[in-house]
C-alpha cells in the first residue's frame, strides 16, 4: 500500500514528536541509573562509617572481642530514620556469633576481596543495602556485616527522578510547542504561494513568486516555473496559429464563395468554365496554405519535443528530396542539379520536418527563377558542422528584406509569384528546432539568392 502523507506540517510533528519521546525516556533511564548511584554514595558512607563504630565497639580485630556487647542502632520507629539498622558476626564459614539480624554469609563470597564490600538484598519484604567487613582475631577472621533498608534512599532517588523527569518532560512539551509554532511560520510562505495558485485566472501562466520561498522549495517552484514557461510557449503558439490561420484562409474561403456563386448563376459555359478553373486555382492555394499552417505549427518552439530526433544521413536525404523536383524543374526548363559531399555528413533531427524545409527551399528556387536557369541543392562539410544550401540565379533578393524574409506572411511586392509568405518563416522555425545556423545571401556569381542551413555536428 502507497504510503500517503496528507499534511507536511503532520509529518513533520508527527516525527519530531516520536523523537523528542525517545529522547525523554532514554534521559529518563540515564537519569534514573545515574540517580540510583549518586543517591548511594552518601548513604554507603554513612553505613560504612556506622559498620566501623560497631566494629570499634566490639573491639573486632583486637583479640579481645566483646561479642556480648549490645551496639546502639536505629530499629526504625523514628520517624526522623525510619530504616532499620542490624549486624550480624560470622565466622569465616559464615556461622554466627553475635548480632541482631540474620545475615549469614560466607568468607568465599568475597572471592579475595580486600576493604568493605556493598550488597543489596532484601529482609522481611523490604529492600536492603548491607556492607560487609573482615578482621584478624587470634589466626582466625571475623565477619561484620551490617545492613539497613532503603527507605530513605528510595525517598531520595523518587524526589531526584520527580525533580529531572518533571522539567524533563515540560521542556518536551516546550519544545513541540516551539517547534509547532517554527514549523507554522516556516510554511506560512507555502500557504502563501498555494493561496496564490488557487486564486489565479486559468489564463494566467506568469511566473511564481519564490523569492519569500524557503531554499528547500525554491527548486520546486523553479521547476514549476519552467512548466508555466513552456505552457505559455504552446498556447502562444496555439493562438497564433489559429490567429494565422484565420487571417490567411478568409481570402481563399471568400473567393471559392464569390466564384461558385458566380458559378451557379451564369448560364454562359466559358463563364462558368473561368469561376470553376478560379475555383480549383484557389482550392489547390487553400490546399498549400493549409498544409504550410499545418507545418508551421508543428515546428513552432513548444509545438513538437526534440524526443524523436534520430541520426540522419543529410547525403542521403538531400538527394532524395531534390530528385522529387525535376519533373517541376522540367516544366520551367530549369536545370536542378545536386552536389553531393565526398564525405558522410549525419546530422540529429526530425527527418520529416527536414524534408518539409528543403521542399520549402527548393520551391521557393523553383517559383522564382527564371524559365532557363538553374538551381543547385548541396550538401557539404564545414568546420562546425554540415551545410545544406539551395542556390539559384534567379532575380534574388534586396539587403534590405533578407532579414524579414523569414518572418510570417512577409512577402515582396512586385515578384510577380503567388504565395503566402510561409515557406521561409517554416524554414527558419525547421532550423531554429535543430540548432542550426540559417543564412540568406548572394549566389557565387554574386546573382541570385544562397540560402544555406548549418547543422551542428555529431
Amino acid at each position: 500500500m502507497a504510503n500517503t502523507i496528507s499534511s507536511l506540517r503532520t509529518y513533520l510533528m508527527q516525527r519530531l514528536l516520536v523523537s523528542l519521546y525517545l529522547l525523554w525516556i532514554v534521559s529518563t533511564i540515564v537519569g534514573y541509573f545515574a540517580t540510583i548511584n549518586y543517591a548511594n554514595q552518601p548513604y554507603d558512607l554513612v553505613l560504612l562509617q556506622r559498620a566501623n563504630e560497631v566494629a570499634s565497639l566490639l573491639k573486632l580485630g583486637t583479640g579481645h572481642e566483646q561479642l556480648d556487647v549490645e551496639p546502639s542502632l536505629p530499629d526504625g520507629t523514628d520517624p526522623g530514620m525510619p530504616d532499620r539498622v542490624v549486624y550480624t558476626v560470622t565466622d569465616s564459614e559464615g556461622r554466627k556469633l553475635a548480632g541482631n539480624g540474620n545475615t549469614l554469609r560466607p568468607l568465599s563470597y568475597r572471592r579475595g576481596r580486600p576493604g568493605p564490600l556493598f550488597s543489596n538484598g532484601e529482609r522481611e519484604g523490604q529492600k536492603t543495602r548491607m556492607v560487609s567487613l573482615t578482621f584478624p582475631s587470634n589466626g582466625k577472621l571475623l565477619q561484620l556485616h551490617v545492613s539497613e533498608t532503603t527507605q530513605q534512599r528510595q525517598a531520595l532517588i523518587r524526589g531526584i527522578l520527580a525533580n529531572i523527569v518533571i522539567p524533563q518532560l515540560l521542556l518536551t512539551l516546550i519544545a513541540l510547542a516551539v517547534v509547532w509554532y517554527g514549523l507554522k511560520q516556516g510554511l506560512r510562505p507555502l500557504d502563501r504561494l498555494r493561496h496564490e495558485v488557487v486564486n489565479r485566472k486559468r489564463d494566467d501562466l506568469s511566473q511564481l513568486d519564490g523569492s519569500q520561498a524557503p531554499a528547500e522549495v525554491r527548486p520546486l517552484i523553479d521547476a514549476v516555473n519552467d512548466l508555466l514557461e513552456r505552457l505559455k510557449q504552446v498556447m502562444a503558439a496555439q493562438q497564433r496559429f489559429v490567429a494565422d490561420a484565420a487571417h490567411q484562409l478568409r481570402t481563399p474561403f471568400a473567393g471559392l464563395k464569390t466564384q461558385s456563386e458566380l458559378a451557379l448563376r451564369t448560364n454562359d459555359a466559358e463563364q462558368k468554365q473561368r469561376a470553376l478553373q478560379h475555383i480549383l486555382n484557389n482550392t489547390r492555394h487553400g490546399i498549400r496554405l493549409v498544409n504550410q499552417l499545418l507545418v508551421l505549427a508543428r515546428n513552432e518552439p513548444g509545438g513538437q519535443s526534440t524526443q524523436n530526433f534520430v541520426e540522419i544521413n543529410l547525403n542521403q536525404l538531400a538527394q532524395e528530396c531534390t530528385v522529387t523536383w525535376v519533373q517541376m524543374a522540367l516544366e520551367k526548363n530549369i536545370d536542378l542539379g545536386f552536389e553531393n559531399s565526398i564525405d558522410l555528413l549525419k546530422v540529429w533531427g526530425d527527418a520529416t520536418s527536414l524534408i518539409e524545409m528543403l521542399n520549402n527551399l527548393i520551391d521557393n528556387a523553383v517559383r522564382y527563377t527564371p524559365n532557363g536557369g538553374h538551381i543547385t541543392v548541396g550538401v557539404t562539410a564545414k568546420e562546425k558542422g554540415a551545410e545544406l544550401y539551395v542556390e539559384d540565379n534567379g532575380p534574388g533578393i534586396d539587403p534590405q528584406h533578407r532579414e524579414r524574409v523569414f518572418e510570417r506572411f512577409y512577402r515582396i511586392l512586385g515578384s510577380g509569384q503567388s504565395g503566402s509568405g510561409i515557406g521561409l518563416a517554416i524554414v527558419a522555425e525547421v532550423a531554429k528546432r535543430h540548432g542550426a545556423e540559417l543564412s540568406l545571401d548572394s549566389g557565387s556569381d554574386g546573382t541570385g539568392t544562397r540560402i544555406s542551413v548549418l547543422f551542428p555536428a555529431i
